[in-house]
Parts: structure tokens; sequence; C-alpha cells
């Protein structure tokens, strides 16, 4: 599934997903913030998809949620909490969300997944693109890229997830900061403060993305994903509480067909792997 507003294009393995109104500077007007969620849903369940890269058509990666067309009253404040995609098989879950915990039937701009999600952030990422780009896993940013929380200004509050997301990448006073000053901050800025793990000159953006994206595929996708889902359950509870969980997950995985030669087989894929990078 894609259309003019919003394309999927699956190579060797990798979905890229990306904003393509870039007249709109790629906001998420109500057809692309109905239209994302499947395509991600979508990428979900495909067996010749293992990562996800979302980007945007230049000059932007995302401007937001799209206030001319809610100025204009063709989308409303309900539009916002529109219910699951149909066909995402989460349509019966409560619309409160998971005991009120978002204005989707899923925390954040996104809804559940266990694969891999790189953001390439190729311009700014403004309000709601700046959530969307906190739903990633971990951002690649163009050297053009530029981050701004503009909530405030606007006159609404967040409801995917900055408040949250946002201390979680670059703490909590550099977060208050960006979201009550509405100052946007450089790809350099970006980096330094953890919010982007690298900052690439523009054309190679999405070469440098899908290289991470190819690193990752070279991973037993079991293991990524169960990994992935360790970060995740460990982000909402205590220090106390994810030292528990990793523990739990570590002996569990050991007990499920844990096989010493084919540990010992990865062991020397992995000091070859090793030994290139750091002669390179």
């Amino acid at each position: 599934m894609s259309d003019d507003e919003i394309l999927l294009a699956v190579t060797d393995g990798v979905a890229t997903i990306t904003l393509n109104r870039p007249q709109a500077r790629n906001a998420l007007n109500a057809h692309v913030r109905r239209t994302l969620p499947k395509l991600v849903q979508e990428c979900e369940g495909r067996a010749d998809v293992d990562v996800m890269i979302l980007t945007g058509a230049d000059p932007a990666f995302s401007a937001g949620v799209d206030l001319k067309e809610i100025g204009a009253g063709a989308a409303t404040g309900d539009d916002l909490r529109s219910g699951p995609p149909e066909g995402s098989g989460l349509e019966s879950m409560d619309m409160g969300g998971r005991s009120g915990e978002g204005r989707l039937p899923w925390r954040g701009a996104l809804p559940p997944r266990t694969k891999l999600l790189i953001g390439a952030v190729n311009g700014v990422a403004v309000t709601g693109g700046l959530e969307l780009a906190l739903a990633c896993d971990f951002l690649i940013a163009s050297e053009h890229a530029r981050f701004a929380d503009t909530h405030a200004r606007v006159g609404v509050m967040p409801g995917w997830g900055l408040t949250v997301l946002l201390p979680q990448r670059i703490g909590v006073a550099r977060a208050r900061e960006m979201s009550v000053t509405g100052n946007f901050v450089d790809a350099q800025l970006a980096y330094e403060w953890g919010l982007v793990n690298h900052v690439v000159p523009h054309e190679d953006l999405l070469p440098y993305t899908r290289q991470l994206a190819a690193d990752c595929r070279t991973i037993d996708q079991v293991a990524v994903r169960r990994m992935l889902s360790t970060y995740d359950r460990n982000s909402l509870v205590t220090d106390a509480e994810a030292w528990r969980i990793e523990d739990e997950v570590s002996r569990t995985w050991e007990g499920s067909g844990f096989d010493p030669a084919e540990i010992e087989k990865r062991r020397a894929g992995i000091m070859e792997r090793g030994r290139a990078q750091t002669t390179e």
C-alpha cells in the first residue's frame, strides 16, 4: 500500500516509508495520519521486511500536524484521536488507549511493532513531526535537519508522547528548553544532545541509513526483536525492575533452544567482522 502522499518501497529486506507532501513540508494531514500506521502494520506483517526506515521528501521531514487543514475545518481534534487503521489487527483495542495512556489505542504516533524502525531526518522535524521522529528506535540526521517543539507556541499540548520521549533522549532540562522556547535545534546540536545518533552529508542520508539497516539484517532477527522488546519494556519501569526484566529475558532465552555450537560459529564471524571494522 502506498499512494501519492506517502510512499512505500521495499528493497533487500528494508522498507523505506517516505512522507511525500513536499509542497506542504510533509505536514501530517488526516490522510497521512490514517495511512502511516497502516503502512507500519503492513511492514510489520511482511515476511520480506526486516527493517523499516521513515523519512520525508525534501526539503522537510515533517512540519507536524497539518494546521491549515484543521484551521479550515477539514479536520478536528477528534480526528487526531481517530481509531486504529482498518485491517491493522488493533480494531478491538479500547479507544481510550492503554488505560488512557494515549490519544490513539497505542502509545505515541505509531502502533506497536517488533521490527526496527530508523528515522532518516532529512530536514525540519517540528512538533508532531518531532514526535513522529521520536517514535523511531533511533535517528540519523542530514546536515539540513532541524528540530523544534512549537506545541505551546501554537496553543496545543502534545499527545504523541513528546513529554515522555524527548526527555529520555536529551534530558529533562533540555526538553523543557525546547518546549518553552519553541527554538530550533540544528543537526550538530541535536547530535551533541543525544537526540540523533549520527549527522551525515545530506546526499549520504539514505545510503548511510540503509547501510545501518543492512548491518541489522546480518543478525538473527528473532534476537534483534527480542532485544528491542527488552529496551521497550525497560523504558517504562524503574531501574530495579529493568534489572529484573533483563535477568528474566536472559534466562528464558538461554533455556529455549540455546545451541552452544551455533554460538561458537557466530563468535568466529563476529571476530572476523570486528577485525575488519577496527582496521579500516
